[in-house]
């Protein structure tokens, strides 16, 4: 049934790229959605299918074909459901379905044709995912992971005709391959070593091996070229820069791609490899401070943007660095949990935020919003959950997640790392109710149109700004989600609230059900090996760290509550404090708000000198010189010898038979010679 799962929404792309024009909407993005329901229904059957067996067994194996068969190297194309997968299905078609059938009413003011692409680029994007975390080996995975990247570059321009949209396009696809470069060398380096691409295979080759403490080694030279394929498939520093502008696709986009499901790759890629860079330490310990220092950074670029979407953006960058710092700390169990948890609430603010701007014809920034929980009660409500969520308050599925991730960083002895991520809670909380007051509290402000009727639906098209796709004039009245991207958010409200409790830790009297029933895909498949590697699932809850734990979590409890106080304060009592303080230090306020200047940085330090090189030098000098040389004197050496070949050809039959005649008695004399 495996391959079924990818192949419900590829059937629902072809239906819809090649018939899509000829389908009203309604039957293209019903087909789009049942596509995605189908592979959701058919995980699920899988899911409880795996459940069933031994928790030393638990996976279930297909091989559609063999793929490469040279010499003594045979590699299928085989998928592979184990518990670590099992998660990731679920939460890519579940929250996938969610998002297909939010979008159906937010594109709905898409041309019949565009509307058509846009679900077969969306039911595309699912099946590559699901390929790439159903893979049972490298090369299977680098399809999926090729393929949402390609998805993305197709999603975030889709509105293609608008410049800013076409160049985020180029921009993630770009910078995705400068990633997946050292992706493809780690691969490689992988197999000259150990002579297979197969994901358990390897595990078990690597658990005998001692790991790399003394020195940096082949695994650990592999293991960073695929941390470096991570960061930019997960926009870690320094490979970060393109998930901010891909806030330029339409919002559903921004809560499928780039909250709940591609940017995730990295971190399951890492999970799947937890063996391999369990024996790479020093790796481990820059994937730590790789995700940290992302984490922190992000949070304070977060503090003063005033796009709605890339106040969410940046938020998605931060959330990424704690799942990182997790896995650098060894804690796999802890970095997939907060992927799930985050996956429900990320996606929830990020449908939210199309909400907001649905219901306010275009507009975007909270600057000019306000006023507006009286209006969308349904949107307001669902996204206050999310921020709570987020922002780590207790009883809510971010707490958990995020809760464990900070005990097993100060478990670990790295104090600095939990202090950094303890800032970046205080950030969290504070960046995220700061949108929260600014977009839905207080009066309205200047330019969100005028409240008529309420309590009407109105059919406003989203966002487009661009000449195809044009938005309506700033004027109509404000509208509650309708009844599709409605029943999304509750949806994933409810979840934003319940996830976290699959793992509630030992110290609170649970079981944390979630870290036992992943912790086989993070041991080496075999047995004699499982001693010399501790599941973490053991780690977390034992009893001697149960105080701790707990006083871990009054802190950051505390921290969050004080971020959500101090955001309270400033933007619903005094707003001129806020106001003031960018006077006072304007200096950092102009930093943060362009971002530490990163992309003027990469922009004169890589783009501009590789444009000056490819048209004075690689341009002018190789190309018109050495490669249209080539070409040009290849057709003026054919011209030249075409010229004196047909001097040759008069016309004459007597001059063809005495040509012939000379040819005879030469040929003749030769032989006769000889």
């Amino acid at each position: 049934m495996l391959a079924l799962i990818p192949l419900a929404p590829l059937l629902g792309f072809l239906v819809n790229a090649f018939l899509g024009k000829r389908l009203p909407k309604s039957t293209a993005g019903g087909l789009a959605s049942a596509a995605m329901l189908a592979a959701f229904g058919v995980s699920v059957v899988a899911v409880w299918r795996l459940a069933a067996l031994p928790a030393d067994a638990r996976a279930i194996e297909q091989t559609v074909y063999t793929w490469i068969a040279s010499g003594d190297f045979v590699l299928d194309l085989t998928l592979r459901l184990d518990p670590l997968s099992a998660v990731m299905i679920l939460v890519i078609t579940g929250i996938g379905s969610l998002i297909h059938i939010y979008s159906t009413s937010y594109m709905h003011d898409e041309i019949d044709s565009e509307f058509a692409r846009y679900f077969s680029y969306l039911n595309l994007f699912a099946a590559f995912m699901l390929i790439l975390v159903l893979g049972a080996n490298f090369l299977v995975l680098f399809v999926g992971w090729e393929g949402v990247g390609l998805c993305s570059y197709l999603l975030i321009g889709f509105w293609f005709r608008k410049k800013s949209a076409a160049d985020a396009g180029k921009k993630a696809f770009v910078v995705n391959r400068i990633g997946d470069y050292a992706f493809i060398l780690g691969t490689l380096l992988i197999f000259v070593r150990f002579g297979t691409l197969d994901f358990q295979q390897l595990a078990a080759a690597i658990a005998t091996m001692p790991a790399e403490t003394a020195a940096f080694g082949v695994i650990s030279i592999a293991t960073l070229l695929l941390f470096i394929g991570a960061t930019g498939k997960s926009a870690q520093i320094p490979l970060y820069v393109w998930l901010p502008d891909a806030m330029e696709g339409p919002t559903p986009v921004s809560a499928l791609i780039h909250a709940a499901t591609m940017v995730t790759a990295g971190v399951y890629m890492i999970g799947r490899n937890a063996v391999l860079f369990s024996h790479a330490p020093a790796t481990m310990l820059i994937v730590a401070m790789i995700g940290v220092v992302t984490a922190l950074v992000a949070g304070t670029i977060g503090l003063v943007q005033n796009d709605i979407k890339r106040v969410l953006a940046y938020s998605t960058v931060s959330q990424l660095g704690y799942m990182f710092l997790a896995m650098g700390m060894g804690a796999f169990g802890a970095g997939i949990f907060h992927l799930y948890t985050h996956a429900f609430f990320k996606a929830l603010l990020f449908l939210g935020s199309g909400a907001v701007i649905h219901a306010l014809h275009g507009e975007q920034d909270i600057r000019n919003m306000g006023g507006l929980k009286r209006y969308l009660p349904v949107t307001y409500w669902t996204f206050l959950i999310g921020s709570l969520a987020i922002a780590g308050v207790p009883g809510l599925a971010g707490f958990f997640s995020k809760d464990e991730i900070l005990f097993e960083t100060f478990a670990a002895g790295h104090w600095i790392f939990w202090t950094m991520g303890v800032v970046t809670s205080l950030l969290t909380a504070t960046y995220m109710f700061r949108l929260v007051f600014l977009t839905f509290h207080g009066e309205r402000r200047h330019d969100a149109p005028a409240p008529e009727h309420p309590e009407e639906e109105s059919h406003a098209a989203p966002p487009h700004a661009a000449p195809p796709h044009p938005a309506p004039p700033h004027g109509g009245h404000l509208h509650d989600a309708p009844p599709a991207m409605a029943m999304a958010l509750i949806v994933l409200a409810l979840g934003s609230v319940l996830a976290g409790y699959v793992g509630v830790p030992h110290a609170l009297g649970g079981e944390n059900r979630l870290a036992t029933w992943l912790a086989p895909s993070f041991q080496p498949p075999s047995a004699a090996a499982v001693e010399v590697f501790e599941g973490e699932a053991e780690a977390v809850g034992e009893e001697e760290h149960a105080a701790l734990e707990v006083t871990l979590m009054i802190v950051s409890s505390a921290i969050a509550l004080l971020g959500i106080g101090l955001a309270a304060f400033i933007w619903l009592k005094r707003r001129d404090i806020a106001d003031s303080m960018s006077r006072q230090f304007a200096g950092v306020h102009r930093l943060l708000l362009n971002k530490y200047y990163v992309d003027e940085i990469y922009d004169a330090t890589v783009v501009k000198p590789i444009v000056m090189a490819s048209r004075e030098g690689l341009w002018r000098g190789f190309d018109v010189r050495v490669v249209d040389g080539a070409v040009n004197g290849t057709g003026t050496l054919v011209t030249a010898g075409s010229s004196m070949l047909r001097r040759l050809q008069t016309g004459s039959v007597l001059t063809y038979a005495g040509s012939m005649f000379v040819g005879v008695v030469v040929i003749l004399g030769y032989y006769l010679w000889r």
